[in-house]
């Protein structure tokens, strides 16, 4: 049982979080409505506040809060007087069905998560809105942190979401996975959109505001396993292996990269915490994707991680061979943020005041101006190049921009040693 303590409602929370986009996308194969599985999704969270804490979590949370949320979405198609055609499909549906249907098996929650991931990033609707979306309705984002994500107000993004939804029930968009014809034009946003939930999971921005996180695995654990399933759906589509490459070795790394609430940099982290069967399954793929000879965005990143893993020692990195391979990711996207990653990379190989001015050299440059890796990175270079005050200039700009908390403790850490220097 439950007495209450912040660690019970964390605990709730986290499994809220957990389970919300699998009860969605079950529900919205079942009600053909994103809109009313959302909000049946959220009735049976209140109902398991209720209940959870007196009765104790059930086995299969998430099959509790899926069969919660159908009686209640009948229940309130019920009471309506009136119904939109939709909503009387739903309940036809629903009442087919019943109410105590068996829970779905682990497959079919698993293919209604991929179906929703390829409606959501149906090409009708904006690429921004695509990312929203998905993370709003598979990551289990709120619309305050899905806002914070896009550096717009809540009420914005609030808008922004519902018309979003309105324009998939307007183009009566299909919950589906399309057909083989279809697939690799739906691709790119697909996968970019699951990258951007593994991101948000391993780096949390908006999400850290409430609970503090570091680090969300199960945002990251979901991306990784909407990968695998995309991997399964077009195995001979090199693009997905690099993104399901990229993840793990990204991944293998989680639990050293976090240390006493601070971040810890990949020089010194402890390699010994490094999950070995992701690096080996990461270094596979990878190997896969060299042999089809067909190089993508992800599967260079991949490959750039796979460098970083291979080195048993920070000191025994092979630098140049990450700028060759950042060299070819800027070829094909030509991006600031890739060109400030090669610049990151000049500077091991030609030291700190080439890599500034690397930094300076990328086309675009300005428009990283909020992004506060690019000022943690020049106070790093402006700090090993003797310039304390530009350091210190640098470190702050980073601390006022960034939210993640191992990320702020560590920018502390490092804005308060420049004052022994």
């Amino acid at each position: 049982m439950f007495n209450g303590e912040r660690h019970d409602l964390d605990r709730l929370d986290r499994i809220f979080r957990e389970e919300h986009g699998r009860v969605v996308a079950a529900l919205t194969r079942y009600l053909g409505s994103i809109d009313l599985a959302e909000d049946a999704a959220s009735e049976a969270c209140v109902v398991a506040l209720e209940t959870w804490p007196r009765d104790g979590i059930p086995p299969n949370p998430g099959g509790w809060l899926t069969t919660t949320a159908r009686r209640r979405a009948i229940d309130r198609l019920r009471r309506e007087s009136t119904r939109t055609s939709k909503e009387g499909e739903a309940h036809m549906l629903l009442e087919l069905h019943g109410t105590d249907g068996p829970t779905p098996d682990e497959s079919s929650i698993e293919d209604d998560r991929l179906r929703m991931v390829f409606t959501c990033c149906h090409p009708a609707l904006a690429p921004a809105a695509q990312v929203a979306l998905t993370l709003k309705v598979l990551g289990g984002l709120s619309t305050a942190e899905v806002a914070a994500a896009f550096l717009v107000e809540e009420a914005t993004m609030a808008k922004r979401l519902t018309r979003t939804k309105g324009k998939i029930a307007v183009a009566r968009i299909p919950y589906e996975v399309p057909g083989d014809a279809a697939l690799p034009a739906r691709l790119t946003a697909v996968l970019t959109t699951i990258y951007l939930i593994f991101n948000e999971g391993y780096l949390p921005g908006g999400s850290t505001q409430e609970t503090g996180d570091a680090v969300r695995p199960d945002l990251t654990g979901e991306a990784i396993r909407l990968a695998r399933l995309v991997v399964e759906l077009m195995p001979d589509e090199p693009e997905a292996a690099g993104l399901l490459a990229l993840m793990l070795l990204t991944e293998a790394r989680r639990a050293a990269r976090v240390e006493d609430g601070r971040l810890v940099t990949l020089a010194d982290q402890d390699r010994s915490l490094w999950d070995r069967e992701l690096i080996a399954e990461g270094h596979d793929l990878v190997r896969r994707c060299l042999r089809r000879n067909a190089p993508g965005p992800f599967q260079i990143q991949a490959a750039i991680n796979a460098v970083h893993t291979d080195a048993p020692r920070a000191e025994r990195t092979d630098w140049a061979q990450i700028v060759a391979l950042y060299d070819q990711l800027y070829a094909v996207s030509p991006t600031p943020v890739v060109g400030l990653n090669r610049a990151v990379a000049q500077a091991e190989v030609a030291g700190p005041e080439a890599g500034l001015a690397a930094i300076d050299a990328v086309h675009g440059i300005e428009s990283l101006d909020c992004y506060h890796p690019l000022h943690a990175t020049r106070a790093e270079l402006l700090r090993r190049n003797g310039d304390a005050d530009g350091a210190r200039a640098a470190y702050e700009r980073a601390l006022d921009l960034a939210t993640n908390p191992a990320e702020r403790a560590h920018l502390s850490e490092r804005l308060s040693s420049l004052e022994m220097l």
